[in-house]
């Protein structure tokens, strides 16, 4: 006896493939469009909401007997974001704090009625909500609809819930997270320089700048930078970046070391936010990266964007361009079969993005080669050192998320762990002008103990030299 389940006869060949990845691509488009809309606020560029193409599930894809064409889809745009800010030029992992009323969206708790497309067939509530809203990712669209805001047909809605086509959606205010609470804790920090306008602090390496999403309140809440910076420094922080990110002008990433600014009042957070923009500050890296790089300095010029299937990564293989460079490390060239440059900036599109770099050592060990870098950044995009580097085959050394191994041959791990429970990536150098009183300001952070021990570890394993080969037989 047949299966309730089974599918009526003659579509039995059907297959939910396609209405599978209908909903993967238009999730995978909305967080992509989010995060452009995000990138804007702090760059201060306006982008333009492009529509992923939904096909119509309820029927067959064919240009043939019975092909339909897809209704007419509704067309959203994105409320402009103020600007109060200059656009953002930030270093390796840095971005700039905006205050948190330019990234609130006027009109924010406006109610907003949506008609479920003909095309939307099929799909789930969450899913097509992230496609109908480009500013709100599908973990935000399961948050409206846990809290009630959602109804379809004027009946509660559930983000399983599959559309048929035609539905009444009423999106009720924006999607309200669990408050993160940024609360005094007793952590040590290491001050390399502070006065009554700002100080420069040493970040150690797994300490999070801020609190952020993803985790358990509690988690998202302490042991961050922020903690620690209201029990140093009380009230004395600046405020320009709201009250769970006071005195932070910029981010450093969790696995990297070293120096990061604070401000303790708001115009030198102003000012300093404008030496970030205007590139009047320099902030050099050391890094030590596997195998030997070809060259003793150079200049790494590929536009990074982020990867669109491991959304954690970022890259410079952009899709449906070509990258191509006349030499190692050259900037990148617009291959003859390439479209023109558009004139405005679609979600995901790269960004232009340039590293300096040059040679400090070199290592010829037992456990493989290794280049010890210093490295400067004219342009402040997402991992772009790790990416750069990864993109010359040169991954940092500990960064497993772009192609380092975890363990070095040789080397002392504890247990069964990695080698390096962080990157090889430190922020050492600081050179600006004050703030406020214009001095100059030549600040250093030396190697954390796990580095500089990593280091001299591979250094004991150095392979010497082989001596000259003689050029002529008479040196024999």
């Amino acid at each position: 006896m047949p299966s309730k389940n089974m599918l009526p006869k003659g579509k039995r060949r059907h297959s939910v493939k396609a209405d599978y990845r209908t909903q993967r691509d238009a999730a995978r488009d909305a967080v992509a469009a989010e995060l452009a809309v995000t990138e804007a606020v702090l760059y201060g560029e306006e982008v333009p909401v492009v529509k992923p193409a939904i096909p119509n599930t309820a029927v067959p894809d064919k240009r043939g007997k019975g092909y339909q064409k897809s209704g007419k889809r509704q067309q959203r745009t994105v409320e402009t974001v103020a600007k109060e800010l200059p656009p953002s030029a930030m270093d390796e992992d840095d971005e700039l704090i905006v205050p948190l009323d330019v990234l609130a969206s006027p009109g924010g708790l406006a109610t907003r009625t949506l008609v479920a497309t003909p095309e939307s067939r099929g799909m789930r509530l969450d899913a097509y909500l992230a496609w109908a809203l480009p500013e709100i990712s599908r973990a935000r669209a399961q948050l409206l609809i846990e809290h009630g805001q959602v109804r379809v047909n004027d009946s509660p809605g559930k983000a399983k819930h599959k559309l048929n086509g035609n539905e009444q959606i009423v999106v009720e205010g924006q999607p309200q997270p669990a408050p993160l609470r940024a609360t005094p804790e007793d952590i040590p920090l290491s001050i390399v320089y502070e006065d009554k306008h700002m100080a420069v602090i040493d970040k150690p390496a797994g300490m999070m700048v801020h609190a952020g999403s993803g985790l358990t309140d509690d988690a998202r809440s302490s042991g961050t930078l922020v903690n620690a910076l209201l029990f140093h420094f009380k009230d004395k922080l600046s405020d320009v970046g709201g009250a769970l990110r006071p005195g932070i002008v910029h981010r450093l990433d969790k696995q990297t070391s070293g120096l990061i600014m604070v401000a303790k009042s708001d115009a030198a957070h102003r000012a300093l936010a404008e030496m970030f923009s205007e590139r009047s500050l320099e902030k050099r890296y050391i890094a030590l990266v596997h195998r030997h790089v070809k060259s003793e300095r150079g200049l790494i010029d590929l536009p990074i964007a982020r990867d669109r299937l491991r959304r954690t990564r970022m890259t410079t293989r952009v899709g449906n361009r070509y990258l191509t460079t006349a030499s190692h490390g050259t900037p990148a060239n617009r291959h003859p079969d390439e479209p023109e440059e558009r004139t405005s900036r679609r979600p995901n599109d790269p960004r232009p993005a340039r590293t300096h770099y040059t040679v400090l050592e070199r290592l010829h060990t037992t456990a493989g080669d290794f280049t010890l870098l210093d490295l400067k950044i004219e342009t402040g995009r997402t991992h772009q050192i790790r990416v750069h580097m990864q993109s010359l085959g040169h991954p940092v050394v500990g960064d497993t998320l772009y192609g380092a191994p975890a363990k070095i041959p040789g080397l002392k791990a504890e247990g069964t762990g990695p080698t390096l429970h962080r990157n090889f990536l430190h922020a050492a150098h600081l050179v600006l002008d004050h703030p406020i009183t214009g001095k100059e300001l030549d600040l250093e952070a030396p190697l954390p103990v796990e580095l500089a021990s990593l280091l001299e570890q591979l250094r004991a394993l150095e392979i010497p030299a082989a001596p000259a080969k003689p050029k002529h037989a008479e040196d024999w």
